[in-house]
């Protein structure tokens, strides 16, 4: 069982209110973030909607561990490892910029697995009331499937793919 190897709060305090499915908006809005195009666009609309909304924004980082990189040869697992921790690094100072600039109550968790099941356990954590991803710009996924089409059939939060 994965657990969040990181967890850190931005911006203003979040308005305390009772948990309740389906009110007048999203209460919490989580997105999923991994340095992409898409997901930095994902990003920045899931803030822009936390702001209109008055809603909470969840930010979630999820990468592999480094030691799936020990498998493939000629990896170096402490690459792999500084490069997560820069990317994790960035995208925390985003967070506390966005939050700044947009008046809004973010957390910022970093977390090890695979993105979808991780991003499920933040979702049911945190009771996000809508999942923002961006869509996959890998073309096997069409395949196989993206974290986003995983999502969306999984039912249990609106889902936003942003393009």
């Amino acid at each position: 069982m994965s657990t969040p190897v990181d967890r850190e709060e931005y911006g203003p305090e979040a308005r305390p209110l009772p948990f309740e499915r389906g009110t007048d908006g999203p209460r919490v809005v989580l997105v999923g973030v991994d340095g992409t195009r898409t997901s930095e666009r994902a990003g920045w609309y899931a803030a822009g909607l936390a702001r209109r909304q008055g809603s909470a924004l969840v930010v979630v980082f999820v990468s592999s561990p480094a030691g799936f990189a020990a498998l493939v040869p000629g990896v170096d697992a402490g690459a792999v490892q500084r490069t997560h921790d820069e990317l994790a690094e960035e995208l925390r100072r985003e967070c506390r910029r966005g939050a700044e600039e947009f008046g809004v109550p973010v957390t910022f968790l970093c977390r090890r697995g695979d993105a979808y099941t991780e991003l499920c356990r933040a979702a049911d954590e945190t009771r996000a009331d809508l999942v923002v991803v961006g869509s996959s710009e890998q073309a096997g996924h069409r395949l196989v499937g993206s974290v986003a089409t995983r999502l969306v059939r999984t039912g249990r939060w609106p889902v936003v793919v942003v393009p």
